[in-house]
């Protein structure tokens, strides 16, 4: 069929393109696809509001090109619709519960256990960009998004039908629950676009809000990314807040509980992909260990991964806080006091932080011992 014939098919031409369209994106491994159109207008007044309330922290890139998050198509002349995916990213064994449990090991994110999604996302969305030009022919044009423009990823994916925005603010699908990650494919075909999701199935369910370690929810639908321990851990550099650094437990990179509670996450499916699947044991490491990386160890570690994004710096800044929240043994203190001086000044404060919180556990262990023998008072 040639370009001129195609760009303006016939409606009944377009869906079967659309079917097959969706058909390769399985293909591709892409869990869900769906086809909306470029306007994210009905979000304006709800992100102006987010933004006056200064939700967004140090995330200043939020504030910018307001208009074309509102209207995507201002991002890629020509554009008529945006194909939305789904990739579904939870290992098979990530044993998330235990390892919270566990103050001696870190928590990692579940997103970014194995390689950086963005490009393995980004290359996939391509693929199925060139087989839409395939099938139909070079007049046909596309570009992919994984994260890296101002686009408004899942009001734009509840548009197209792929689930709803629940209480947490993530996106939530009844077959899916939310380990999942989006894509978007901008097209200047004029493809069928899908019925939106028009219910929220949240109901009076407020477990995501109510488990939140560090109360980042100040309403329903709405996080204040200043006390949220993903914004704190990955994209925010300076010093973590005192009062918020206890309420972070031994997370060092990202936090998945409003998640973990949800109970639409019960229908969550596991992903087979080898690029999610945890690397050098990221799943249940132990916190001294990732606190002996030189940086050297960091980049090489963590190289492909979306880890990188907090730097050496944040990372051992996030594993001080995690030390001084956990079980305090010689070898945790040892480690810190190691540490001391070596890497900046912004760590030697958490650090310094850390050991004074597992010197007051010391303390309050042995404050039984000491009153059952008589002691007035602890010495220093």
């Amino acid at each position: 069929m040639g370009g001129e014939s195609l760009l303006n098919a016939s409606s009944d031409q377009l869906l079967q393109l659309s079917q097959a369209l969706k058909a390769r994106a399985k293909e591709l491994g892409f869990d869900a696809c769906a086809v909306t159109l470029p306007d994210a207008s009905s979000e304006q007044q709800h992100l102006e509001r987010w933004l006056a309330e200064g939700y967004q922290g140090e995330m200043e890139y939020l504030q910018n090109h307001l208009e074309k998050r509102l209207n995507p198509a201002l991002l890629v002349e020509g554009t008529q619709r945006v194909i939305l995916v789904r990739m579904n990213y939870l290992p098979e064994d990530t044993s998330i519960t235990e390892v919270l449990r566990d103050k001696k090991r870190a928590y990692i994110a579940r997103y970014t256990l194995g390689r950086d999604y963005h490009k393995l996302v980004r290359a996939r969305l391509k693929q199925l960009g060139n087989w839409l030009v395939e099938r139909a022919d070079t007049d046909v044009q596309f570009r992919p998004f994984v994260d890296s423009a101002p686009i408004l990823e899942r009001p734009l994916a509840r548009q197209a039908g792929l689930g709803w925005i629940g209480k947490h603010t993530l996106l939530l699908n009844r077959e899916a629950g939310s380990w999942f990650f989006l894509g978007s494919l901008f097209t200047n075909l004029p493809l069928p676009i899908d019925a939106p999701e028009s219910d929220e199935h949240c109901g009076r369910c407020s477990a995501c809000l109510d488990v939140c370690p560090t109360g980042a929810f100040p309403q329903p639908y709405v996080l204040d990314a200043r006390r949220c321990i993903s914004y704190l851990t990955i994209e925010y550099s300076g010093s973590i807040p005192l009062e918020l650094r206890p309420l972070m437990g031994n997370r060092v990179f990202g936090c998945d509980d409003c998640q973990l509670i949800c109970p639409w996450n019960r229908f969550a499916k596991r992903s087979s992909e080898e690029d999610f699947q945890p690397r050098h044991r990221l799943e249940q490491a132990d916190l001294i260990e990732l606190f002996s990386w030189d940086e050297a160890q960091f980049l090489s570690k963590t190289e492909g991964s979306a880890i990188r994004r907090t730097g050496y710096q944040g990372w051992m800044r996030n594993l001080a806080v995690a030390l001084g929240n956990g079980p305090g043994s010689e070898a945790a203190v040892a480690a810190l006091e190691g540490r001391r001086g070596q890497i900046s000044e912004l760590v030697d404060e958490h650090i310094d932080w850390a050991l004074e919180q597992l010197q007051q556990q010391r303390r309050a262990q042995l404050e039984p011992i000491f009153t059952h023998h008589g002691a007035k008072r602890l010495p220093k």
